[in-house]
Order: structure tokens, then sequence, then C-alpha cells
């Protein structure tokens, strides 16, 4: 027999073409795990019935509301700046951010008696109150543990309430160990009604958890309409809350256009009561006057000369008082970098384009003002209003320096005029003259005074009709159904989470895994050539080799058969095969006893020697009685003929039994007996399969190695541990055994095989209970 182990042999693959898995290969892994897959999507899906059970649904409640814009034309000017992208719509993100400021919420907050929550305890979850709560708890004055524990709240009586299982009266100021509160019922409390738990929480996180849930955006970009959400627990408490905002906002509109017409009324019936004053000493003078002096009435040419200077005195009269308000513009104007002023009235004023920039500036100091209070003075916007009230001071400054220079020019004009009329009225007779003088005074009061009560009326009409630049489309309403959680996103959520779970599960059972599951864990560390690979199956049959089987595991062993022909030294002389493996369950013994059956099957004269003295199986899966057989022959009781038994069904096929365990199989395997064995045998069969012990275990494969021409060394699938792959390289590297070839078993991913082998003494370390082979196992797939 040749010592050498030179040969080349092209190793036959069938599952794997390459090292790396392929995408089906991983599939198929996770597949045949089925079973788990399933119990784990419907334990997912019952995790995610109970999560949404234990969740406290969240509506969104929504209205919509428009603000009227009167610069917003269809002129082509409006037009053009409504193309321009990059322009901002100052006056729409201005009312949005006064919608979402801390100020207007803090008064619905405040309003409404958010800071203090109810709820109804159920089975699942903490039922939520607004509306329905039977009574208000009112905090006068809070200790720090109010804000830290809920209380639980129940009627007693209709008068008194338990509070923490302490009894307090309703409707009256109470000292409790959270501090002053008053219970107040709004209708008389029924005994035997729910308790309540009722949470009081700090109000400021109560207004900041509010803002964080209300969004306000427009409809579209060219639109003023503004859509308002607010996602709440009870949807009757989110739409008091965007009506409560929606008036405090229409509110503070009109209080902040009511300003000039205030300031303007304040100048009206300022200057009334000055004129009133003016008014009546001068009617009491020109009836003194009167009295005294005996006069009735003047000459034509004093009324002539009365009536051209009353003329005169009213025009100056009106220049003067535009000349004061002008002067308060001013002043109004120059003031501006030491603070936000009054707004002068602009009465008497008749230059529009002044009168304009008045309320331009107004409107933007106004905006300023809202805005500062929600931004930062970084803020874009707010830099541009900067900006703008900039220009427009400076347009008004301008502006007022010209309408003052005419008004100026008109005054001094007119008071040329006077001095003209009196140097004529001096030629009246003097006490004609003091009356033209007394009367031209009473005059011009009495008309500046209809004068201001016309336009104190005027004023006082606009004040009363002042309305909000902003008009509610939809008013606050909830929607039916809860916006969270979302079921359909919990229930793929925990879904993804049950598909997870198993392949975690085997994943990480993979990595932790250190048997040998592919071929290319072998071929990764190991020059052994692979003679064939036997797929795992659940045939219960130990002997699949029968002339009319066709299995995929018959067609293997038929292949591995013919691969035979490649390790044999001589076509005409006998080939003796070993088979052996690593430790027991590899499947060895399955292999050689239908190969046996395979060689038989062709007239090929074939004997099985079971010499795995210590765990004898073979003979016990035939149901072949083992009276004599090896150790009778080894130990010289018994012939050749004496332990040689035919296998039933096979005419060419024979067996020896291992006989009566012997208490030193190592030194029977040692004696010369053995190699006169085996030269027995090879003059009369054709074939010698030797089913041996494993070499991780006992030295009696290596024993027997010198006598057999072959070995054929078995790695089961996901069974052998990838670390005796390398003591099968060294073996083969120092030419342990003759022609060592590797035979995979059980591939396709399997953890199990058909036939069960296993060693129950003697061997220790890895120990499997056989059954002969004829235990259900399940199907493994590639």
């Amino acid at each position: 027999m040749s010592t050498q182990n030179n040969y080349a042999y092209a190793p036959y693959q069938l599952y794997e073409a390459e090292n790396t898995p392929t995408l089906r290969a991983i599939l198929m892994r996770y597949v045949q795990y089925w079973k788990w897959f399933i119990l784990s999507l419907l334990l997912a899906a019952g995790a995610a019935y109970v999560y949404i059970l234990y969740q406290t649904p969240i509506y969104r409640v929504s209205a919509s509301l428009l603000i009227k814009d009167d610069k917003k034309g269809l002129s082509e000017d409006n037009i053009l700046k409504e193309m321009d992208i990059f322009t901002p719509k100052k006056v729409i993100e201005n009312e949005m951010e006064i919608l979402k400021s801390y100020a207007i919420m803090d008064k619905v907050v405040n309003s409404l008696g958010l800071t203090v929550q109810y709820f109804r305890p159920t089975s699942t979850r903490k039922e939520e109150l607004f509306d329905e709560a039977p009574f208000r708890l009112m905090v006068e004055k809070a200790n720090d543990d109010l804000f830290e524990n809920d209380l639980d709240v129940s009627v007693v009586t209709p008068t008194k309430v338990r509070i923490n299982d302490k009894i307090y009266p309703v409707n009256q100021s109470i000292q409790t160990p959270y501090g002053r509160l008053r219970v107040f019922a709004k209708n008389p409390l029924k005994v035997g009604s729910d308790p309540l738990q009722v949470r009081v929480n700090l109000h400021q996180k109560t207004v900041d958890s509010y803002m964080k849930r209300l969004t306000v955006e427009p409809s579209s970009k060219a639109s003023t309409v503004l859509l308002m959400t607010l996602e709440d627990a009870v949807p009757t408490r989110g739409e008091a809350i965007l009506d409560k905002i929606i008036s405090e906002y229409n509110q503070a509109a009109i209080v902040d256009k009511n300003i000039v017409a205030a300031n303007t009324l304040n100048f009206i019936e300022e200057r009334l009561r000055l004129i009133a004053g003016e008014l009546t000493a001068v009617e009491k003078g020109v009836e003194s006057y009167k009295s005294a002096e005996g006069i009735t009435d003047l000459s034509s040419q004093a009324q002539v000369f009365l009536s051209t200077v009353k003329e005169n005195d009213d025009r100056l009269n009106q220049t003067n008082i535009q000349l004061d308000v002008v002067r308060d513009i001013e002043r109004y104007v120059n003031s501006k970098g030491e603070g936000r002023g009054v707004v002068p009235a602009t009465i008497s004023v008749s230059d529009p384009v002044l009168i304009g920039l008045v309320q331009k500036l107004s409107e933007l100091e106004l905006q300023h003002d809202q805005l500062s209070k929600t931004t930062t003075a970084n803020n874009p916007m707010l830099q541009s209003l900067d900006s703008q009230i900039k220009a427009t001071k400076e347009s008004l400054t301008e502006n007022v320096r010209n309408v003052k220079q005419t008004l100026v020019s008109t005054q001094e004009k007119l008071k040329s005029t006077n001095r003209q009329l009196e140097n004529q009225i001096r030629t009246i007779p003097r006490k004609e003259r003091a009356l033209v003088d007394i009367t031209r005074q009473q005059s011009i009061k009495n008309n500046l005074y209809t004068y201001l009560l016309e336009k104190r009326e005027e004023t006082a009409l606009s004040y009363a009709s002042t309305v909000a630049d902003s008009r509610t489309i939809d008013p606050p309403r909830g929607e039916t159904d809860p916006v969270k959680p979302v079921k359909g996103t919990i229930f793929m959520l925990f879904g993804l989470l049950g598909l997870m779970m198993p392949i975690g599960v085997i994943a990480a059972r993979d990595a932790l895994n250190d048997r040998v599951s592919r071929r290319s864990d072998v071929e990764s560390v190991s020059q052994v050539p692979i003679l064939g690979e036997i797929a795992s199956t659940r045939n219960l049959d130990p002997l699949v080799m029968v002339s009319s089987q066709r299995s995929v595991v018959a067609e293997q062993i038929r292949t591995l058969r013919t691969n035979l022909q490649f390790l044999r030294s001589s076509p005409n002389d006998s080939q003796v095969v070993m088979f052996t493996s690593s430790i027991s369950g590899e499947g060895k013994s399955f292999l050689s006893l239908n190969l046996g059956a395979s060689l038989a099957l062709v007239d090929r004269p074939t004997v099985i020697l079971e010499m795995d003295l210590r765990k004898p199986k073979i003979h016990s899966v035939l149901n072949m009685p083992n009276g004599m057989g090896l150790t009778n022959y080894l130990i010289q009781e018994a012939t050749l003929d004496e332990v040689l038994q035919p296998v039933p069904g096979f005419p060419n096929y024979h067996i020896i039994t291992s006989g009566p365990i012997p208490p030193n199989p190592a030194e029977l395997l040692s004696s010369p007996a053995l190699e006169q064995l085996f030269k027995e045998l090879r003059e009369r069969f054709a074939y010698i399969i030797v089913d041996s012990p494993p070499i991780g275990l006992v030295t009696d494969a290596q024993l027997i190695a010198p006598h057999v021409d072959a070995t054929m060394f078995m790695v089961r699938h996901d069974h052998t541990p990838k670390a005796y792959i390398r003591m099968i390289d060294n073996l083969y590297r120092e030419h342990r055994f003759q022609r060592l070839n590797l035979v995979l078993n059980g591939v396709g991913g399997g953890t199990s095989y058909q036939y069960g082998y296993g060693y129950g003494y003697g061997y220790g370390g890895y120990y499997e209970e056989g059954h002969g082979g004829k235990k259900a196992l399940p199907k493994q797939r590639s």
C-alpha cells in the first residue's frame, strides 16, 4: 500500500458555489425556523395590542383664521411683490408669532385653569376629563408637594370630599398638607360617583407644553388664511383652547388699534376743557363790557371790520392749531431714540402725506412691539422693521420740516393782515373798538370749541366701531379618530420587532456557534480533499440503498461510490475503506453501512466490519445477532467463516459484528490477528468497509489506519466542532491516514440527522444517545 497522499481530486460540490453563502442560502437558513417567526409575530401583535390599550389617545383639533390684509390687492405692484419668493410676508409671519406667543397662551391657561388635570382611573389607563369633572380644584397657595404627587379626590357627601384620606368641605378655602386649596362644585355633588385623581402642574411648564403642541401655518404661500392645530388628549379642551386663543388674539388686536384713537380722544378732551374755560371767560367779559358801557349794537362799518377780522382770525387760529400739531409730531419723531412716546393726534392737519407717514410709523411701531415680545433682537424680521421705521422717520422729518415752513409762512401772512385790520379798527370809536376786540375773541373760542366737539364725536365713533383684522373661517373642531398612537405604525413596528427577534436569536446563535455550518468553514482551515456531500433528510430507514430507491441521499451515496475509484491504487486489488470521525454522532456508521450496500448492489463483494468495539451499533440497526464477532476472531476463538454473516436482502453484502465488548479494545486492535484478518478479507472481497471509533475520543482508528487503503473522515454540519477541522488538517499533513478524505454529512443547515449514533461510556466528552437511527428528525433544507 502506498503511504503517500499526493493524489489529485477535484472536490465535488453540490450546494455552494462560493465560500460566501448566497442570499438564497441565507434566506433558507431562516425559513426552516418559520414556526419561530409565526410565533414571534403573534406575540408581537399581542404586545402591540396591549401597548395601544395602555396608551392615551391624542386627538388633533384644528381651526382656520383669516387675517384681513388691506395691503394685499390685485394691483400690478402687489402682484409683482407676490411673485418675489424672496420677499417675506411680514404681516402673516408676525400674526403667526403673535398667535404662538407666550403672552396669549399664558392668558389662556389662566382663563381655562389648565394647570389642573382630572383623571378617571380605568382598567387599562387613566381617562382624562375636562368639562365632565363634577368639581374644580382651585389652588390659592401651593406647596412643592402639590406638584409632585397626585391627589385622590372622592365625594363623601354633597358638601364634603375626601382628599387623600382626609375629609374637607367644598366651596370653602381649606388648608391641606399640599397648600391652601378650594374645591368648587359646579353642581350638587353626587355621592357614590367615581373617584378622581387630580394632578396640579407648574404654570410655566403647562404654558410651555401647550405652546409646543400648537402649530400655526399659512394655508398657502399667497394666502392670508392661517391653519391652527393643537394635539390634546381631550378634544373638548383642545377646542376651548383654540377658541380662547383666537378670542385673546382679537382682543389684543383691538386694543392695539385703539391706541391712536384713545390718544386722540385724550388730546381733544384736554383741549376742550381748556377752550371751554377760555370761552366762558370771554363771554363773561363781553357781557360785563356791554353792561358797563351800555352798548347794544355796532355800526355797519364796525360790522364789516368785525366780519373781516373774524374770518382772518379763524384762519390764523387753524394755522396755529396745525402748527402745534406739527410741532407735536416733530417732538414725537425726535424723541424716538429715547423710547416710544404717545402717538400725537393728527386732527386739523390737511397734508395727506404727513397723515399717512404718521399712521405708517405708528403701525410699524406696533408691529415692532408685538414682534419683540416673541423674538430676539437678531431676528431678520425685527431688523427689517427697524430699517423701515428709520426710513419712515427720515421721510416724516423731511415732510414735517416742509409743512412747518408752509404753516409758519401762512401764520406770518395772517398776522400781517391782522395788523392792518387792527390799524383800521383804531379808527372806530374807542368803545366800539374795544367791543370788537372782545367779540372777536368770543367768536374765535366759540368756533374752536365747536370744531373740537365735532372731532371728538368722529373719533369716538371710530373708537367704538373698531373691529379685529381677522375672521374665524372654521371654528375649532376635534377629529373623531385619534392621531396618536397610530395603530398601523405601532403594529408595523412591533411586527418588525417580532421578525428581528428570531433573526437576532438565530444570528446570535450562529455567531456563537463553534460547529461547522457550511463548506467554507472546512475549506478555509483545511487542505484535506472533500470527496462528497450527503444531504440531511427525514428518512427513518437506516438503509436507504435499495434497488428502487432514488432519493437525494441515495444518489449522493452512489456518487461517493463512484468517487472511490479515484482512490484505488490498483484496479484489480481489493480496497479497504475506513470511516471515522472526530466525535460521535457524525454519521459514519450510517454512511459506511449504506456505502457497503451500494457496492453490493453493483455486484461487488463487500464486507463491513463493526470495529467500534466499545459501542457497536450496526448489528442492532440491522436486527442481527451479535454472538460471534471481531472480538472472538482477534482472540483466536473463532475463524473468519464463523464470524462472517450475510446482510439480509443483499446477496453480495456481509458483515462481521463486533462480538462481545472487550475490556481492552486497544490491545486487541494491536494484535497480529488484525493484520491476518485484513489479509483474508482482501482475498475474498473486493471492498472492505471499516466502521471505526471516533479519532477525537480514542486511538482505535489510528491502530487500524495502517491496514486501510483510504480513510473517509466524516464532518457533520452543525455538529462537528470547528476546532477539530485543524486536527484533521494536521493528520492529513502528517500522513497519519492513507488517502485521507472528508465527507460532509447533514448538508443543508440541519442540526440533526436520520441515523443516531452515540457513545455512552469510555469516550467521555461529546455524548449522544442514539436509537438505532429510528427516531424522527426534522427536515433540513439547503
